[in-house]
């Protein structure tokens, strides 16, 4: 929690008359620059070259430039400073004003130039080709100074006040940089994909801001096609809008909270044993939510069956209780789980860490050691281990580098089964699971303290609420450990999207809203008899007895924090 002194920069809704929600201009195909203009959000749509002044009301939208569309048809970058216009177009920035729409040129770089800013007399502009924020002087058009960018996607941004707000289209992540040294202060999840633009809308009544993100892309969709057989077939469409990001930044915690949903998460097992069983004293766990910084628990209850809660390595367990159990028998039986999950993103650069405490001997007793068929033995997994970190001792660069290494030589694929570390290090393919595997073995093998978490994730369709959502598969991730401090989230392979990197790094001490955080460092599900592990009684597995169940629904957006 935060003293009552403590400075929290946050968004906050912007005025009870225009209440922030989703904005989504018809007949627009594709949102790449978003400004603020006389208390109305103009719009730039790259794919028609429309400047459109949207009413965040009520959507209504005007055409601003009707007869100078060509001019801005694959613009990208926008930027309105009083009453000029500034857009970027492949590697030009250009200005305009709102009376003739007749672009004059500002600067040309020799790559793409992706967005624009302005603040009184000074432009800035960011370039991924480059990965720089270039600041110029308006008047002389003399570059100042440059800032590496924070992320390794296309970047846009706005300027408020002393602050650079960077949102990247890769790494799906906002970013608020000094505007005089380009330090970052703080970084924060959206929770769409495809962030493209940034902007805030000032209340009427008040000085109080909501920051707003556009977002472009495709979505898949069954079309009802009458001269197809048969008749639906599965096409794309463009899917373009506005939504507000909300925030909060907790600088003594070092982390950011972001977007957040109130989910109904239901897991069951339907008894449907394959063979002829008999189990006395049966006890089936299954793991439940657990309560975190991005998540809280409002309530869970049972489904189908009662069960009593075991707390297993301080997380919490359902436990379903047979004294009996046949083949004849059929039940449907889990737990139905109301949370409250946000996007998080933790703050921490390597100087921060510099000086972190040894590891004890309690964690190094139990998150170094190879306790889940890890290979730590094997020279193909020793040799990867010091190859992955060769001198380097900082524990997140030593971390960074572990991941970047086996992303380099995995890439994803489903297998019905997990294999070993080494096997799937030397095949080369990994699915979630196998890449957590190796990212334990080499992290643990390097004195970084590691364990699994998992077990779903939500459906990411944040705009279709109140209907079921059923995920296609589990999933797993990892976190890692900090002395000093606690555990850090990693995702296993969605970072991994670029062919020997540049990977992103939105993941890395990072998860979005979507996830659901269950059972850390214990198996999500078990079965026991006579106190002891089922298979150490007999040759059988769950998926020989039951078959799961997972249901999401979205039920609504968290008010900001």
């Amino acid at each position: 929690m935060l003293d009552s002194g403590t400075f929290t920069p946050q968004s906050h809704p912007a005025s009870d008359s225009i209440r922030p929600r989703s904005i989504r201009p018809i007949g627009t195909y594709a949102l790449y620059g978003l400004a603020v203009w006389r208390d109305r959000f103009v719009a730039l749509d790259t794919i028609r070259g429309f400047l459109l002044q949207i009413n965040p009301r009520n959507d209504n939208t005007i055409v601003l430039n009707s007869c100078h569309t060509d001019q801005f048809i694959d613009a990208k970058g926008f930027a309105i400073w009083e009453e000029t216009v500034w857009f970027t177009k492949d590697n030009s920035v250009y200005f305009c004003t709102f009376e003739q729409f007749e672009p004059q040129l500002f600067t040309t770089l020799p790559y793409d130039i992706d967005g624009v800013g302005v603040w009184e007399s000074t432009i800035y502009v960011t370039s991924q080709k480059l990965g720089y924020v270039l600041i110029y002087e308006r008047n002389t058009k003399r570059k100042i100074t440059q800032f590496p960018l924070p992320g390794v996607g296309v970047t846009n941004l706005t300027v408020r006040g002393e602050e650079l707000w960077l949102c990247d289209r890769t790494e799906e992540t906002v970013y608020c940089l000094d505007r005089a040294t380009g330090e970052l202060q703080f970084s924060l999840l959206t929770p769409f994909e495809n962030p493209t633009a940034i902007a805030f809308l000032n209340g009427s009544n008040t000085d109080q801001s909501t920051l707003y993100v556009s977002y472009a892309g495709e979505e898949a969709y069954i079309r009802d096609n009458p001269n197809a057989d048969p008749n639906l077939e599965l096409t794309y469409r463009d899917r373009t809008f506005i939504h507000p990001l909300y925030f909060r930044y907790y600088p003594d915690e070092r982390y950011t909270l972001s977007n957040g949903y109130l989910i109904e998460m239901t897991y069951v097992e339907e008894l449907l044993p394959l063979d002829e069983v008999e189990i006395q004293n049966l006890e089936w766990r299954i793991a439940l939510p657990a309560e975190t910084h991005r998540q809280k628990i409002r309530s869970v209850e049972a489904i189908g069956l009662p069960f009593t809660e075991d707390v297993q390595e301080g997380q919490r367990v359902a436990v379903f209780k047979f004294n009996s159990l046949k083949s004849q028998e059929r039940h449907i039986f889990g737990w139905k789980a109301l949370l409250e999950v946000r996007g998080i993103k933790y703050q921490f650069n390597f100087e921060a860490v510099e000086n972190a405490p040894d590891l004890s001997a309690e964690f190094r007793d139990r998150y170094l050691v190879d306790d889940d068929e890890l290979a730590m033995d094997t020279p193909v997994i020793q040799q990867a281990a010091r190859e992955a970190i060769g001198t380097e001792t900082n524990i997140l660069r030593k971390m960074l580098k572990i991941r970047n290494y086996v992303y380099d030589r995995l890439s994803y694929g489903i297998k019905p089964h997990i294999d070993s570390p080494d096997v799937v290090l030397e095949r080369g393919i990994g699915s979630c699971g196998e890449y957590v595997g190796v990212l334990l073995a080499l992290a643990r093998l390097n004195g970084i303290a590691c364990r699994t978490v998992g077990r779903y994730k939500c459906p990411s369709f944040a705009d279709r609420q109140n209907v079921p959502l059923e995920p296609d598969y589990n999933h797993v991730w990892i976190e890692f450990y900090i002395p000093g401090y606690g555990w850090l989230p990693m995702e296993s392979n969605p970072d991994d999207i670029v062919e020997r990197g540049p990977y992103p790094t939105r993941f890395f001490m990072g998860l979005p809203w979507y996830h659901a955080e269950i059972g850390k460092g214990i198996s999500f599900e078990s079965l026991r008899s006579q106190g002891m592990p089922l298979g150490d009684l007999m040759d059988i597995s769950i998926g020989d007895l039951a078959l799961n169940h997972i249901r999401f629904m979205i039920l609504e957006e968290l008010p900001p924090l």
